[in-house]
């Protein structure tokens, strides 16, 4: 297990994240295909060619589903309980094919949860920058925490 438990996290603390991943067209085009979504801005080059971004741009819901899987090996790996929300998704650049995306963590809050002495929720800020380090998306995302095992304590 390599998640962060509740105690282990602080208000204030960034995470870089250590894992990077390039997006490719298959990505895109698998993802757009699973979720049933015909965004000529994903999938059609010459309708995205006429368009502000000038080429085909990557579907924001795969954007955000990579930003949040990059940080769960040093975040969240067998010391989550439930992710509550995602709040304030923003996507301040668009991500094109071939570019990889790295992401940093900001934990904004925490609190003993109220109905689970065991449980800490958890207020996180995931920012996801390209390769450049332009912001393409940030999330703001409330998660349940286990805390550490008493043993351990």
């Amino acid at each position: 297990m390599t998640g962060k438990y509740f105690e282990e996290l602080e208000v204030g603390q960034h995470i870089q994240h250590c894992r990077a991943r390039t997006v490719t067209e298959t990505d895109n085009l698998l993802f757009c295909g699973l979720t049933m979504n015909t965004q000529p801005l994903h999938l059609d080059e010459e309708f995205a060619s006429r368009s502000p971004f000038g080429r085909r741009i990557v579907n924001g819901l795969f954007t955000l589903g990579l930003v949040i899987g990059i940080t769960v090996p040093d975040l969240t790996e067998g010391t989550i309980v439930a992710n509550l929300g995602y709040q304030n998704v923003q996507h301040p650049a668009p991500v094109f094919h071939g570019d990889t995306l790295s992401v940093e963590t900001e934990v904004l809050g925490k609190r003993v949860s109220g109905s689970h002495a065991e449980r800490g929720i958890v207020h996180l800020m995931h920012i996801g920058r390209n390769q450049n380090g332009e912001t393409v998306i940030q999330v703001e995302r409330t998660v349940m925490f286990l805390t550490r095992p008493l043993e351990n304590k």
